[in-house]
């Protein structure tokens, strides 16, 4: 049984509870160690992720809840840190290394935000090209760690997040597949782990978990490690899944 959850999201930024609600969930679900992880501002986009002021707020916040909660669970103050964020000028307990846009002819796409946004941006910078979109996300995930330093590799393919069924890319073709390898080629040498992230499950847009069974594999004959992610949004989404996908780690050969 998994006793530790350490990707979710609050009202500090586009999450739907509060820290302490979520605290408060976590020990009822029986959680030993729960982390906290608000978005670290991205300037050029300030929709979903924490203004500079309000990351403070929300620093001193699940600072003081360790306090409180102290007895019950182990509460540990993260972020998770874009690729195209600013350094953390705090001390956060750990940080999530996240790819959620590219940067092409000087715009900023967002990699997760609708499936209308990423088709007109294939269409727009890449003449439909996905496997050329697929290759530009991968180097940057496959440098997330040296640019962000960050402790877990978040949610490795986010790319298919409208991509269920093979419905805009093959994610078989030989381009993509080397496109992924390479990258997780790039990130294993620093020995951190890669999340099993079930956050597009819960929130409806997938029926699988991120990465998909083929990246699994190939990170597990690897060498790499993998860790167990909700990327919960509300209290209700804390642990998503967590049994299955701890089977499913256990069955390709993890230790979790």
């Amino acid at each position: 049984m998994i006793l530790c959850d350490l990707h979710m999201h609050t009202s500090f930024c586009d999450g739907k509870n509060t820290p302490e609600q979520m605290i408060v969930a976590g020990i009822n679900k029986g959680l030993k160690t729960i982390g906290i992880s608000g978005h670290c501002n991205t300037g050029f986009d300030e929709s979903y992720c924490m203004t500079r002021p309000v990351m403070q707020k929300y620093f001193e916040e699940v600072n003081r809840l360790k306090e409180v909660y102290k007895d019950k669970i182990q509460v540990l103050c993260g972020i998770e840190q874009d690729y195209y964020a600013g350094v953390p000028y705090l001390d956060f307990d750990y940080s999530i290394g996240s790819v959620h846009y590219l940067c092409k002819n000087d715009e900023y796409i967002p990699v997760d935000e609708s499936e209308q946004i990423t088709v007109n941006a294939v269409n727009k910078h890449y003449n439909g090209d996905y496997y050329a979109y697929a290759e530009d996300y991968y180097k940057l995930i496959g440098d997330v760690l040296n640019k962000t330093k960050a402790d877990i590799i978040g949610h490795f393919d986010l790319i298919t997040k409208f991509n269920e069924g093979y419905k805009l890319f093959d994610e078989t073709n030989p381009r993509y597949v080397k496109a992924y390898r390479d990258a997780v080629d790039k990130l294993l040498p620093y020995g951190k782990p890669f999340e099993i992230n079930t956050g597009a499950i819960s929130r409806g847009y997938r029926t699988e978990a991120y990465p998909s069974l083929p990246i699994l594999q190939y990170i597990k004959e690897k060498g790499g490690k993998v860790i167990l992610s909700s990327d919960s949004h509300s209290a209700d989404n804390i642990c998503y899944k967590f049994d299955k996908y701890e089977e499913i780690a256990k069955n390709i050969g993890f230790e979790i």
